[in-house]
């Protein structure tokens, strides 16, 4: 652990679930996209930026959607993790809470994960059912971006169902997702430093149909994400995993 928390950072990888996140991003750095890969439909890109590799991660597309959810992101990630990353970043968007202060367009760097739709009730695999996994502590990200922080709640599907909703409200959660807790599951299985940068597009206990306020502000939060994953890159880019 010393010498992992001890090692520079100079590959980075994102995981970014949908093409319309990954676009802006991939674009703004002029990452070229690798060949296919012969085992699962994830797409790759990759380039440098400063004096760091970057590559960028999608579960892939069919029929001309993308590919989203826990088993697309699981498996993305754990393929990934054979290009011997220093940092596996999380990067995408995320509902959010007004009881907690979450707005549109707020950027979260999540600390903590939790899986909401796993109801196993058998002594042992519940806990292990709904995991509760820690992302690499970085307080001094967090401090230079002015990001906000907390637990993010992983689940499958987009709404937020009755049966959901009192299990979300005890994590406490400030941002629900549907990849975090897996990707970060899969960083821990393959020991790589793990991060998730999330923009908020719709409020999960707001008054609009949560599928309409995603469509309305995809565009906006993927711009959103645009700026600050290069600065995230400029922070992390040369540190070790101790400095972050």
């Amino acid at each position: 652990m010393a010498a992992q928390a001890a090692k520079r950072i100079n590959k980075v990888g994102f995981l970014v679930a949908m093409q319309e996140e990954a676009a802006p991003f991939i674009g703004a750095l002029k990452l070229q996209k690798r060949a296919p890969h012969a085992r699962a439909p994830i797409v790759v890109h990759e380039g440098s930026y400063k004096d760091a590799t970057v590559l960028v991660y999608s579960p892939g597309v069919v029929d001309g959607k993308s590919l989203v959810g826990t088993d697309a992101a699981f498996l993305t990630a754990f393929l990934a993790a054979e290009d011997g990353l220093d940092l596996f970043v999380n990067a995408g968007t995320c509902g959010g809470f007004a009881k907690r202060g979450g707005k549109v367009g707020d950027v979260y760097c999540c600390g903590e994960f939790k899986h909401h739709d796993r109801r196993v009730p058998i002594p042992g695999y519940d806990s292990m059912c709904v995991g509760h996994r820690r992302a690499t502590p970085a307080p001094g990200l967090v401090s230079k971006l002015g990001l906000k922080t907390g637990l993010c709640t992983t689940g499958n599907s987009l709404d937020c169902s009755p049966t959901d909703a009192p299990i979300i409200e005890e994590s406490g959660a400030v941002c629900k997702d549907m990849e975090a807790a897996s990707l970060a599951h899969a960083a821990e299985l393959s020991g790589t430093p793990f991060l998730a940068i999330k923009v908020v597009t719709d409020i999960v206990d707001g008054p609009h149909a949560t599928q309409d306020e995603f469509l309305a502000n995809l565009s906006t939060a993927s711009k959103a994400l645009q700026k600050v994953l290069p600065e995230v890159l400029d922070y992390v880019t040369g540190k070790s995993v101790a400095e972050l």
